[in-house]
């Protein structure tokens, strides 16, 4: 039975050495990249796109795959593994019989758990001869990671991020040129497909999609550089599963298990690193769990239409299968920028499609969201990036519904980065002083 104690450690002996591969179980094929009808092919062009070992691993049918050693050792110098907590004070401020647990991904040196994927890119890239890393940003968390990543690999790093997000975050893109990363406000005038959209508007907001663009077209130009991606696709999904891995070892300590895993979602690698391990044994072994994306109304990409779609704007990238609102769709800019996107990992989309996966989708003005992450804090002490905040959001307002039915349910969310840069965004959206 669970015990009243407040978290659960693994030692560094218990860290898992493999990532988890879940393409072979999925509940049929994965349906594969194409070219569009016009062009030159895309897919053809993938091998001068992706690293050469992140594209073997795209396309891998292994389940398990081993974490090289090296990598271990810089994942525990970056703080693996990483507590689950059971949030007990929380439990007891919304008088629940709800049981809740929280992993805490905001345990990292850059404040989120995109280094987990950041670290492995950083290694191979330096394994295979780049000089350079290219890559997007949204909410700053990816573009962070990367440059720390880089700076530990010993290669540089040229970050493109949206605009609308770079020009309020000052002191996270001075977090990511500490680590001697270049930062460019995208749409930027530093290649040619962001000039023709900063030559109509110097101060257009930006989305992911374009500052993935002109990450894709840099790398393109410099044979020593290699661009790296931060979410939607299924290596880097796989990499994030050491979170949810984890997470079912110390399950097992609490002697506990979810019946509810939530979180965030945008392109979807927080979310598919926390569920997918426990998706296997829905898969697998017949296991009941509910998975419920939290997302926002800006960009509810797994409420789009599951069809074929370009990963970025310059239409770059192959055609995906995927839940999503068009590859050039205006979307209103948010705190949680993180989270807006206009596609969703073609994994996630294939078990939402197959009724695997729920979704609720926050409003734009985000104050819910954000008055239910101050309910966390205050009872928990630590303070959520903006995206994190729709995963505590959801699991409370998930735990209230327990206490209106009575339902003793096991609700584990992952807390995937922290706040502490991110304040303005709080001050605005609660009119703090």
């Amino acid at each position: 039975m669970p015990t009243n104690k407040r978290q659960a450690n693994l030692s560094v002996d218990e860290m898992p050495t493999r990532w988890y591969n879940i393409q072979p179980d999925l509940p049929e094929p994965l349906p594969p990249p194409k070219d569009p009808e016009t062009g030159e092919s895309r897919i053809e062009n993938l091998p001068n796109i992706l690293l050469a070992e992140c594209l073997k691993q795209e396309f891998s049918q292994e389940s398990w795959i081993d974490i090289p050693e090296e990598l271990q050792e810089t994942y525990q110098q970056a703080g693996r593994p990483r507590p689950l907590f059971r949030a007990i004070n929380l439990e007891k401020r919304l008088d629940t019989p709800a049981r809740l647990y929280y992993k805490s991904e905001f345990y990292s040196p850059t404040g989120s758990h995109k280094v987990n994927t950041a670290l492995a890119q950083a290694h191979y890239a330096k394994k295979e001869g780049y000089e350079r890393l290219t890559t997007e940003t949204g909410a700053g968390q990816w573009g962070t990671a990367l440059a720390y990543g880089a700076a530990l690999a010993g290669v540089k790093c040229t970050v493109y991020w949206v605009r609308a997000v770079h020009d309020w975050k000052k002191d996270r893109r001075n977090l990511m040129e500490l680590f001697g990363a270049d930062v460019h406000a995208s749409p930027s005038d530093k290649t040619d497909f962001g000039k023709t959209l900063f030559s109509k508007n110097s101060h257009h907001p930006g989305s992911l999609g374009i500052a993935i663009s002109e990450g894709m077209e840099d790398a393109a130009k410099d044979s020593k550089a290699i661009y790296c991606l931060g979410s939607v696709l299924n290596h880097v999904l796989m990499h994030q599963t050491i979170i949810g891995l984890e997470t079912q070892k110390q399950f097992e300590k609490f002697d506990d298990y979810p019946d509810l895993v939530i979180s965030c979602l945008g392109g979807g690698s927080n979310f598919g690193g926390f569920a997918l391990p426990f998706m296997r044994e829905v898969l697998k072994e017949g296991k009941k769990i509910k998975f419920i994306a939290a997302q926002s109304e800006s960009s509810p990409n797994l409420q789009g239409e599951y069809r074929y779609d370009h990963a970025d704007y310059a239409e770059m990238t192959p055609m995906l299968k995927m839940y999503t609102l068009g590859h050039r769709v205006d979307m209103v800019p948010i705190k949680g920028d993180g989270l807006r996107y206009h596609g969703c990992s073609p994994i996630l989309s294939l078990l939402r499609d197959k009724g695997y996966i729920d979704t609720i989708a926050y409003p734009v003005d985000e104050k819910h969201v954000f008055q239910q992450a101050t309910r966390f804090i205050k009872a928990e002490g630590f303070l959520p990036a903006p995206e994190s905040a729709y995963s505590v959001a959801c699991a409370i307002d998930e735990a209230l519904k327990c206490k209106e039915s009575g339902e003793k349910k096991v609700i584990a969310f992952n807390v995937s980065g922290h706040g502490f840069l991110d304040i303005p965004g709080y001050r605005e959206v609660l009119n703090l002083k």
